[in-house]
This record gives C-alpha cells, structure tokens and sequence, in this order.
C-alpha cells in the first residue's frame, strides 16, 4: 500500500486530507509541523509526502529540501493558503514535484497526488529492473513488461518464444531468463539456425558418430548435448526446414536424442528458448512452419519492441554506448550534443538498437571533439546523412545572424536554446515541471535536471 505523510500545522486541513486519501486506498500518516514530518520520515517508508508551505518552526521548504538530501526519489507535493510566485517559483527549485494553492480544486490534487504516486511505483519498477537486469537497457513501459515477464517465467521449465525485428536484443532476454531460472549455474548454448547449411544442422543440434558422414572424423556431441542440464537458444528458428523441424518437434516430446549415424538414444534434460523476427502464425498458415512445433515452442510468447516503439530509452541505450566504445576505442567521449540526440530521436532505426549501437561506435571513432556532434551520425547512410543535416543547418543558420552564432560558439547556442524552451514551457505550464516534460516530450527526470543546471 502507497504511505503518505500529510504535513500541515491546521489540524482540520490534516484530517481532510487524511479522510480524502484513505477513502482512495491510500495508507495516511500526518504530521502537524517539520520536526514531526522528519520524525515520521526516520521511521516509516514513505511513498509521498503532502506538506503546507508557511508552517511554524522548519518551512515547508526547508523541510523539502531536507528530504531531498535524504532522498531525491521521494516526490514532495507543496501546498499554500498564501499563492506567492517566489514561493512557488523556489519550491520546484528545490525539486518539488507540484505545486498547489488553497482553497484547492479535490480532484486537482487526487489527479496530482495519483500521478505522483505512480511516478514512484514506476521509479521502484525501474530501480528494481536495473538491478535484476543490467544488460537490458531499458525503462520505458514495454520493456518493464518484459521484465515482469521474466521474473515470472525464469524459475519455470516452460519453453519460450521470443518475437521481435532483427536488432531488438532478443537473446539478451532469452539470457536474462537463464540467469534467473533455477538452472543458471548450467550451460547456456545459442545457436543461430539461419547460420548453418541445411546439410549439417541436424550434426550441429544432435551431434554426430565419427564417421558417418565425410568429414565427421571424430565423435560431435550437438546443441542439446552440450545444453544437457541448462537451456539451448534457438535463434531464427522460422529458418529451419520441414525436416528439421519434425526432428526437433519428436525431441521436445519424446526429451530423447540420436546422433547423427548413432543407433543409441540420449534422453536430454534441456529448457528450450526460441527467436525469431518472422511471423510465425503467416509461416504456419503457408505451410512453411509446423504447427504443433508453434505450440510446444511458444508455451510461452514473449515480444520485444521495436526501437521506434521505445524511443523513451533511446538517451539510456545512448549513454550506455558512449561510455562503452569511448573505453574501447580510448577516447574521452562522454556526452552527445542535444541536436545530434534531437537527430536520433527523429529517426525510425530500421536496424533497430544494433543499429543505434553501430551509429554511435562510428561517431565515438570519427569525433575530434570531447562531444558527439550531428555531423558524425551516419542514419541512413551517410551521403544521405549529410544532406539533411547540411539542409536543416542552413534553414536554422538563416533564420539568425551567422556572425553571431559562429562568435558564440556550437554548445552555448545550443545551451541558451535549450534553456529558452524550458523557461517558455515552465511558464506555459504554471511552473509544473510534470506538464513542462509533457509539453517537450522528455522525461521529469530529466526536465528537473536541465531546470536545475539552468537556474530555472
């Protein structure tokens, strides 16, 4: 249950508040002044915390800024009888997540108090993902699916199948569900079907006797002898042919193996875990895919979304792979310019995250600078590439005076365009940095940030 710590010195806007949030399911704790507030907050978890501006002794600011060095993942909601610009103003400052004058509207500050709540479930989601998953970059709402997903079916031997285009980071899921199954400390064996000749897959998944064909000059044990105990990783598994697919549906229901010239049956122990990029349910309906083979391989179905389906996690999977080719390529590049991450955001990355991945290596090698610059993406290949850049350049240079803008220099154009938008949307939205990230299409997290390092 959410806990919600009310502070106010007035005993009746306390009880109000208390009797309001109960009745929605909320767990209420109040607290008549700062120094009760700080109390309750050393000894309760608390999700959310409701306090008045003008209070005797510590202030509602004081007391918000205290929390905030305490923890800045709990979100504080201030609320005043006395409506002052400055106090407002200097409330979202200090990382107030809203900011409400009394007499107040009941539903405006349900509305207010539920987004905020579910702020810090969402929070707690991601925390937790990134601890379970840290190889999956990702916080956005499809890939918390995804990560619920695996918790819930790691510790079960049920057999998976993973969809998603070419490039999504299928087998990183199929990973993360053997590291959390209860056979993680056993082998796990990929194998990408569209890889091997036709003539030497069924040697590559069962193994072969030496012998029994030219060139198996010793014994070979194959995918599921080695994955004995563990989980074998089917990778493009509509790519199989007919005959392959019914050896591989009778080892799945019989959980037996014969080598390829072996007279002798191996009995297997073995999760199976499937990919593909194909629609499997078309295959099926063309006869190019077995339909009971479907049914034992995707017990359970799970999909990864395209790049262009997340592109909230695009600055994450950015960051992740500035830091991972500066060290490999010996640079000290750790930052992007926010028109060159404005680029990647319009972008509908076809390769999907291999894709961004291969972008972002190519502009940590090309770049001079200690910052990633428009110049050095390649979307769409580079000719191509250059050309918009060049035309979007011009459009922007024109509109201004070029003296000017070369004088000022690339990144403090860039900074005071950057904090002119946020100044204008804060004010567009009555200070509330919630509908000033609605209103830029970027994070709280991160308008919070940019307000801070501006001054704003």
């Amino acid at each position: 249950m959410t806990t919600i710590l009310i502070v106010d010195d007035e005993k009746s806007m306390r009880d109000f508040l208390k009797i309001l949030l109960v009745k929605d399911g909320y767990e209420v704790i109040v607290a008549g002044d700062g120094e009760q507030a700080l109390a309750a907050l050393g000894k309760n978890r608390i999700d959310l915390v409701v306090s008045d501006i003008r209070m005797p002794g510590i202030s509602g600011l004081e007391l918000l800024a205290k929390i905030k060095d305490e923890s800045e993942d709990i979100p504080v909601i201030m609320i005043t009888a006395f409506a002052s610009p400055n106090d407002a103003v200097q409330a979202m400052k200090n990382g107030a997540y809203d900011y409400i004058s009394k007499p107040f509207n009941v539903d405006e500050i349900k509305s207010v108090i539920h987004s905020a709540t579910n702020q810090t479930e969402a929070t707690l989601k991601i925390q937790q993902a990134e601890e379970l998953f840290p190889e999956i970059i990702g916080k956005g709402k499809e890939m918390l699916k995804i990560f619920d997903m695996i918790n819930r079916i790691a510790p079960t031997p049920a057999n998976v199948l993973i969809y998603g285009e070419s490039g999504t980071g299928k087998e990183l899921v199929a990973q993360a569900i053997h590291k959390k199954s209860k056979v993680h400390a056993r082998p796990f064996v990929p194998i990408t079907c569209s890889a091997i000749p036709e003539e030497l897959m069924e040697s590559e998944l069962f193994g072969h006797i030496k012998g029994s064909f030219t060139g198996a000059i010793s014994d070979k044990n194959g995918l599921f002898k080695e994955a004995d105990g563990g989980t074998a990783f089917l990778d493009e598994i509509g790519e199989l042919t007919p005959i392959i697919q019914t050896k591989l549906l009778r080892v799945l229901q019989e959980r037996e193996i014969k080598p390829v010239g072996g007279t002798k049956q191996f009995t297997i122990d073995v999760r199976i875990i499937a990919a593909t990029n194909r629609i499997l349910e078309e295959e099926m309906r063309a006869g190019r895919f077995r339909e009971d083979l479907f049914y034992r391989l995707a017990v359970v179905p799970i999909r990864v979304p395209s790049l262009r389906e997340r592109k909230s996690d695009i600055p994450l999977l950015v960051e992740h792979f500035l830091e991972k080719y500066s060290t490999l390529l010996g640079k000290e590049i750790r930052e992007i310019s926010s028109y060159a991450l404005e680029v990647l955001m319009g972008y509908d990355f076809p390769g999907n995250v291999r894709e961004l991945e291969n972008i972002i290596e190519r502009g940590v090698a090309l770049e001079s600078t200690n910052i990633i610059l428009p110049e050095n993406l390649s979307l769409g290949g580079p000719l191509q590439t250059r050309r918009e850049d060049s035309a979007e350049s011009s459009a922007f240079v024109a509109a201004h005076d070029e003296e000017e803008l070369f004088e000022r220099g690339l990144e403090t154009v860039v900074a005071d365009l950057e904090k002119s938008l946020i100044s204008h949307a804060l004010h567009k939205a009555g200070n509330s940095k919630t509908r000033a990230a609605e209103l830029l299409k970027v994070s709280f997290r991160s308008l919070r940030y940019k307000a801070k390092k501006y001054d704003l």
